[in-house]
Order: structure tokens, then C-alpha cells, then sequence
């Protein structure tokens, strides 16, 4: 994702932690694989000590160990193994504008990716935020936080949950208390993040100390129809999974992440996405009070909420069984056309008016968007992760990848410029007006 820093191109930075070394980047200055929090295995998190020799933020952030996923690496052009893997995951990283100055106040945008709560990482080359950045003048902080087992399942016998999400609150007090000496607005913090990151965000939003930490929240296809009724799989995962100890190596518990992925299976469309957040576990409520949590927190955070029209069709070519109907004359296209409706709707569309209106009913202000971009007779459409390669990633990530086979660079990068500005506008906190859209691409309404 990066390139080799040379020593001229270094630049020093003086935030509170401790001064750190970054570097230009083409168009962009980075400063990467900066540690916010520090944990033990299946502990809470605790802030990174401040030091006072210089860090050199020069290596991307180490992602959580996980296992290869080929098919997403097919889809979406990624690499297993791109980055190093670590327990010790816990670093952001920034992204500014090549002109930045120690005195501006620029919006900040932090990034929560995505990836079932077990795959992924912030410095991912899918997700380098330079396009963003150069052309809206933002800041990006991308950050990385632990993963399945490691932190997204509590056990019976006593282990927490939800340490990944407080991995990430741990990250935006640390923007809170230093961007701004890279050039960012601690009062214009957008959280922004895709799938279980946009989960994450939403679920962010029931915390407390939320309207603290972000001003405004874009959360991106988040299956939150599936984000109830958890406990009894849950419950059922974790005794699966207490046989992991502090000490079981790194890449034994990614095993048998897998096993009790399995066991969630007989809870239906709940095992989609088997790992994620918890009620009732710090820093969540119990599930009865999630919608008041929300309530609280709706008149300081201004949210754009969305999908793709055709979530589902992701997880088309995975399936023999559809491939076999969509092969059918006649029929076939009408009867996937209706499946992949039917799961958008339960799954994202549904649970996403939902929150919506919610939230503008507690006195918060709300839009509702629907993506429908899609490259030209590609077996994905406007599938779940369509919206990546027109926001973040560059040419070299993305050009020709399966999910948007058939489509010519420039109209990626024409729909994904628009994209972007829609994006950075509403960080900005620009007035969208009661409704809009980019012809093509996507419409949204005041909700």
C-alpha cells in the first residue's frame, strides 16, 4: 500500500502521545502503524503510554491473525498475508493532505473496516484513503482492532466481549486528544465504516461517551437485521470456544475460530455473520436498552445510513445451488432477482429504515442513502462491497478485480470522485438538502 519513505521526505509531528515521524507519500503525508491502545490476549484495553523518543510511523499497521478467506481475496483483489500479523494490533493510521499545516483544522474521518468481525485491516490496500484525501481536503485515521476470537466473543467462563469495540473506542479518544496536531478538527470527527465496521459504528453510537468522541457517523451496509436475538449462539459459541487459553498460539486460535463458527450454524441467518457485538457486555447495554442508548446519543451525531440494492449477490457465485437457478431460461434470473431481495431487505434494508427513523424521531438528523452502481453485465451488480473501490483503494488495487469486472477505470473514477465528495460534504457537515444523488450511482433523502 505504501511507499518506501525516503529519509528526506521524514516530517516530525509533536501530539500529546509523543512526537513521531511520518513521511510523504506522492500527494499525501502518512504517518502509519501509530499504537493507541495496548492489551493483553482477552484483556480490556488500556491507552498506549506516551514516550518521549521519537516513533518512527513509517510501517503499516500489523493486522489482527486471521485466516485466508480466497474467495474475498478473488472478489476483491486482496492478498492474504498482505500485512504482518500480530496480537499486539492495535495501531492507526493517518493520512492528511500533502499541504497540510500544523495550523489548520481539517475534518478527520476515521475508518472502521469491514469483514465479519474477522478478517481485515485498517492498512489494507483497498482501503488507502489518498484519493479521498488529495481531493477533498480530509483527514483519514485508519484503524486496526482485534478480531474474532480475539475480540468478539465473550465465554462462560468469563472472558469478555466486545474487546474489538473497545479496541476502536480506545482509537477515537486517541484522535480526540492528538490530530490536531496533524493538522485535524478534534470537533469534526466523522466515524465511517463498511459492513460489520459500519456495525461497529452504529453500535459505537450506543455508548455513552459517543457524542464526545464523533460528530457525525456513515455507516455502510451494516447488518443490523441480524444484529438481535445473538445471546443463545452466542452463549453456544462460547462454550465452543473456552477451549482456547492465553497461551494457545496465535494461529491455533484462528483454527478454531472456524469450529465455532460452526456451531452457530443452526441459528440461521443469525450465523451470516457469527462474530460481532454483544449486549450487555461493557461497553453495551443489555439488548432491552439498546434503542434508548440510541435515543441519547441522536441529537449530537448527525448520521448518512445506507446499502447497495443488491446486497446479496455477493454471496451468489458461492452457492452452486443459485448458480444452478440463475442457469435456468426464463425463470432463473426473476428467482435469484427475488432471493437477493428478500435477504437485502432482512439482513440491511429493513433494519436500516429502522435506525433511520429512529434516530430522526429522537431529535437527531438522519439520511438514507441506496447505492446501485455497478460495472456493466458483471454476476456481482450492486453488490455488498461495491461501494469500496469508489471511495477508497486507487487504480492499482482495483482495476479489473472480479467485483467490478466489466467496467472501464474512468467510469469507476467518475462515480467514486462524486462518491467521495458526497462522502467528505457531509464530514464537512455541508447541507444536503432534503434529498439528492449521483445520476447512476446512488440517491439519498433526508429521512
Amino acid at each position: 500500500m505504501y511507499s518506501e519513505p525516503a529519509l528526506t521526505s521524514q516530517l516530525l509531528f509533536h501530539p500529546p502521545c509523543g512526537p513521531v515521524i511520518g513521511w510523504r507519500d506522492g500527494d499525501v503525508i502518512r504517518a502509519t502503524g501509530i499504537p493507541y491502545a495496548t492489551a493483553a490476549r482477552f484483556q480490556p484495553p488500556a491507552p498506549a503510554p506516551d514516550w518521549t523518543t521519537e516513533l518512527s510511523a513509517t510501517s503499516p499497521a500489523p493486522a489482527c491473525p486471521q485466516g485466508p478467506v480466497p474467495f474475498l481475496d478473488d472478489v476483491l483483489g486482496t492478498r492474504y498475508g498482505e500485512l504482518p500479523g500480530s496480537e499486539d494490533c492495535q495501531n492507526l493510521s493517518i493520512t492528511m493532505p500533502g499541504d497540510v499545516t500544523r495550523e489548520e483544522r481539517l475534518p478527520v474521518m476515521v475508518w472502521i473496516h469491514g469483514g465479519s468481525y474477522t478478517t481485515g485491516s485498517g492498512d489494507l490496500a483497498i482501503f488507502d484513503p489518498a484519493r479521498l484525501v488529495t481531493e477533498n481536503l480530509v483527514i483519514v485515521v485508519s484503524v486496526t482492532y482485534r478480531l474474532g476470537l480475539f475480540g468478539f466473543l465473550a465465554t462462560p467462563a468469563g472472558r469478555p466481549g466486545n474487546l474489538g469495540l473497545l479496541d476502536q473506542l480506545e482509537a477515537f479518544r486517541w484522535v480526540q486528544r492528538n490530530i490536531a496536531a496533524f493538522g485535524g478538527d478534534p470537533g469534526q470527527v466523522t466515524a465511517f465504516g463498511q459492513s460489520a465496521g459500519g456495525d461497529a459504528i452504529a453500535h459505537l453510537m450506543a455508548t455513552p461517551e459517543a457524542p464526545q468522541l464523533f460528530r457525525r457517523a456513515i455507516i455502510q451496509s451494516a447488518p443490523l437485521g441480524i444484529a438481535r436475538g445473538r445471546a443463545k449462539m452466542n452463549h453456544a459459541m462460547g462454550i465452543a470456544a473456552d477451549a482456547v487459553t492465553e497461551e494457545t498460539p496465535a494461529m491455533d486460535v484462528v483454527a478454531r475460530e472456524e469450529h465455532v463458527a460452526q456451531v452457530a450454524k443452526k441459528f440461521g441467518m443469525l450465523a451470516a455473520m457469527p462474530f460481532g457485538t454483544q449486549y450487555g457486555h461493557d461497553p453495551l447495554p443489555e439488548e432491552s436498552g439498546i434503542e434508548t442508548a440510541w435515543e441519547r446519543s441522536a441529537p449530537a451525531i448527525d448520521v448518512l445510513i445506507g446499502h447497495t440494492s443488491e446486497e446479496a449477490r455477493l454471496f451468489l457465485p458461492r452457492s452452486p445451488r443459485l448458480m444452478r437457478l440463475a442457469g435456468l431460461p426464463l425463470v432463473g434470473t426473476a428467482a435469484v432477482r427475488a432471493i437477493d431481495w428478500v435477504v437485502t431487505e432482512t439482513v440491511y434494508g429493513r433494519a436500516t429504515r429502522r435506525f433511520a427513523r429512529r434516530h430522526a424521531k429522537a431529535g437527531g438528523h438522519a439520511y438514507r442513502y441506496v447505492l446501485d452502481w455497478h460495472a456493466p453485465n458483471n454476476i456481482f451488480g450492486a453488490a455488498h462491497t461495491v461501494d469500496l473501490p469508489l471511495l477508497l483503494g486507487s487504480r492499482q488495487t482495483w482495476d479489473g478485480v472480479g467485483l467490478i469486472a466489466g467496467a472501464r477505470w474512468e467510469d469507476v473514477e467518475a462515480a467514486g470522485r462524486a462518491t467521495r465528495a458526497l462522502w467528505a460534504g457531509f464530514a464537512r457537515g455541508a447541507d444536503l438538502g432534503k434529498s439528492g444523488g449521483i445520476p447512476g450511482v446512488l440517491r439519498y433523502r433526508a429521512v
